[in-house]
Order: C-alpha cells, then sequence, then structure tokens
C-alpha cells in the first residue's frame, strides 16, 4: 500500500489519541522549548549574533519532528515488524559511516554526529529506536526461543554488541548502555527466565565495569562524579555548576530567564544540562512537575502496552514496552546525572533538550506509541462490535 492509499484510508478512518498521553507530551514539548529558549539567548547572541538562534532552530526540529511523526502514523505495524532487521543493518551502517573523518561531525572529542539538510542527527537516537522495533520483532518471532532458551537471550546480545562497540569508538558509553538496557527490558517482559536473567545482568555488568577501567577518559568521569568537590574548575566543573544550580533554585527557583547558571558558568546548559537550568529557575516545584510528568509518560506506554498483550498483539505490545523502558531509563539517567547520584553522560532529556536529531526522533517514538494506541483501540471496539 503506498502513500497515497494510507492517507486516504486514515482520512477514512477512526483515529484515537490518548488524552492523558497527549496532554504529557505537548506540556513537555512546550515547557521545554520556554526553558531552552530561557538557556540559549545569550549563547546566541556571543556566538551568531542573533539572540533568538537557537530557540528559531529548535521550533524548527519540533516542527519537522511533527511532520515525521504524522508520516510514522500512517505506516502500519506490519511493516515495521518486517523491516525491524533491514532497519538494523541501516543503522550499523551510520553507526560505521558516522566514524569516518570528514563525513562525521567531531564535537567535544566525540563522532557522534551526521549533518543531514544543515540538521545535525546523534545517530545513536536513530540507533535506539530502531533497536526498540528490532527487539520486538525478535522476541514476538522467537518468544519461545526467548524464554526457553539461554541462546535465546544471548543471540540477539550478540548482534547488538557490534553496534555497542561501533558507539564505544564514538565515544558513547551512555547510549549503548541505554540500548542494552531496551533490549534487555523486552526481554525480560517478554517472559525470560529470571535466573538466566540474572546471571546475563551481572556478565553485562561485568563488561561494563571493564569497559570504565581500561579507559582513562571514562574511570576519570566515575571519579570525578564520586568525589566532585576535589577538582572543581577542572574534572568536575560541569557537575559542580549543576550542583550550584539545584542550590539557587531551592523551592521555587530564582524565576524564568533569571538564572544565572547558565550564562557561561554551567557547560550545555540547553542540551544535555537543561534539566540543571529547570532547577534553578522553577525550583523544586518544576523538577518534580517535571518527573511527575515522565512518569505519566511511562506509565501510558506500559498500561498500551498491557492493552496490546490483553489483545494478542505481541508485537506492538513490546513496541510500547520497548518505547516505555527508553523513555523511564534516558529521562532517570538524564536527571540522576545533573542531580549529581550518577556519572556524567551525554544523553539528552527526552522531549526537552535542543537539539535536531533528538527532537525528531523522540517525536517519531512517540508517533508509534500513537498508532500501537489507535489499532488496539479499533480492533477493541471491531471485536466489541462483532460480539454484540
Amino acid at each position: 500500500m503506498n502513500i497515497s492509499e494510507q492517507l486516504a484510508k486514515l482520512a477514512n478512518a477512526n483515529i484515537y489519541f490518548d488524552k492523558t498521553l497527549v496532554f504529557v507530551c505537548v506540556t513537555l514539548v512546550v515547557f521545554g522549548y520556554l526553558m531552552v529558549s530561557s538557556a540559549s539567548l545569550h549563547l546566541g547572541a556571543k556566538l551568531t549574533g542573533n539572540l533568538l538562534h537557537y530557540p528559531m532552530r529548535q521550533l524548527l526540529h519540533i516542527v519537522l519532528g511533527l511532520v515525521i511523526g504524522f508520516c510514522v502514523c500512517l505506516v502500519p505495524m506490519s511493516f515495521w515488524e518486517k523491516t525491524g532487521p533491514v532497519l538494523f543493518f541501516v543503522g550499523l551502517v551510520l553507526l560505521v559511516v558516522v566514524l569516518i573523518p570528514g563525513v562525521g561531525i567531531k564535537v567535544n572529542g566525540s563522532m557522534r554526529w551526521l549533518s543531514l539538510l544543515g540538521i545535525r542527527v546523534q545517530v545513536s537516537e536513530i540507533m535506539k529506536l530502531v533497536v526498540v522495533i528490532y527487539m520486538a520483532g525478535f522476541v514476538t518471532r522467537h518468544h519461545d526461543f526467548v524464554r526457553e532458551s539461554v541462546y535465546g537471550l544471548i543471540r540477539p546480545l550478540l548482534l547488538l554488541s557490534s553496534a555497542c562497540v561501533l558507539l564505544l569508538f564514538e565515544p558513547d558509553m551512555g547510549s549503548a548502555v541505554v540500548i542494552v538496557t531496551i533490549a534487555m527490558g523486552v526481554m525480560f517482559l517478554s517472559g525470560a527466565r529470571l535466573q538466566q536473567f540474572v546471571v546475563l545482568i551481572f556478565g553485562i555488568i561485568g563488561v561494563g565495569v571493564l569497559a570504565i577501567v581500561y579507559s582513562d577518559y571514562r574511570s576519570a568521569r566515575v571519579t570525578s562524579f564520586l568525589h566532585p568537590w576535589e577538582d572543581p574548575f577542572g574534572k568536575s566543573f560541569q557537575l559542580v555548576q549543576a550542583l550550584i544550580s539545584f542550590g539557587r533554585g531551592e523551592w521555587t527557583g530564582v524565576g524564568l530567564g533569571s538564572g544565572v547558571q547558565k550564562l557561561f558558568y554551567l557547560p550545555e546548559a540547553h542540551t544535555d544540562f537543561l534539566f540543571s537550568v529547570i532547577a534553578e529557575e522553577m525550583g523544586l516545584l518544576g523538577v518534580v512537575g517535571v518527573i511527575i510528568l515522565f512518569a505519566l509518560l511511562v506509565w501510558r506506554a506500559f498500561v498500551i502496552a498491557a492493552l496490546a498483550e490483553q489483545l494478542n498483539e505481541k508485537f506492538s505490545a513490546f513496541i510500547a514496552y520497548g518505547l516505555g523502558i527508553w523513555f523511564a531509563f534516558q529521562s532517570f539517567v538524564n536527571m540522576g546525572v545533573n542531580m549529581g547520584v550518577l556519572p556524567t553522560k551525554g544523553l539528552t532529556l527526552p522531549f526537552m533538550s535542543y537539539g535536531g536529531g533528538s527532537m525528531i526522533v523522540m517525536c517519531a517514538a512517540m508517533a508509534l506509541l500513537y498508532r500501537v494506541y489507535s489499532d488496539m483501540i479499533t480492533l477493541q471496539k471491531n471485536k466489541a462490535s462483532r460480539h454484540e
């Protein structure tokens, strides 16, 4: 079925939206846009001479994300199920391409970005969505294999390890951890045996520890996280400035636009450390509000997944589970890093941080979740009408 036929079908079909999910997403995107604007006005004026440089680009990112999200909604779930392995291979190719000198864009010592039509796209963000689709298809096709065999758990991880190795070359250990967490979470929810699962987790943790121990770059980050005040103007500078932001915010914050830490004290204030700007300008109330919104987002994703399972739509269920795990883990890590309870990692705050690739991919992921919900409500209503 081509796109025009899909559009015609969509026009004549009843489209259902989870109202809570729509409210949460709109609130996160709008509030995130306001905070990005507040955190980047001075940066745009200094670097480009245009006060609105970053707010205008972020608005463009949001519009593109909505357009691509609409296109994703047109695609039936059967298409994603069939093309999961192909998409994974394409993702691997992109991870290789981004490492090619002159092709990949290097920022702060990391080769993570490709430039597409003037927009920097972080390949690891695309890969996270691809892993959700691939793993959902894998556990759907090999459900009994995953539940009964140790190799059923190891087999997809062996394939994912190639992506993780490429990510470590960028280096981007944070995204590698997110990908492994998505894969492990989906396999666990598909019914993997707990004993085998626990053993596998300890093995993965061991590999992660070795990756940290044998890398001076990663070891330094862990050391600075454990003892931030030993080197507040060196390795721990970013973390210390983030902690100061939280301290200044107190209960209600200093007010939107009135923060000081974003003024060239706190690095990456509009991207990875946007949560610290929220803490300073909106205080504890703003921080708790954002946490509640993400909790609602993850809760609705799991509710939709449970509904799909009840209707025996396994692939759709695991898509929703995978997206819920992704949103939950990445937001948890970003917030934890900002608050100093986790080592510094270059992970954005979903739907809120500045970045074209991140915003577009998140909109596509959310559109996929909307499609699952709409399909399940339609299926549920059709079954009810047949029984009447």
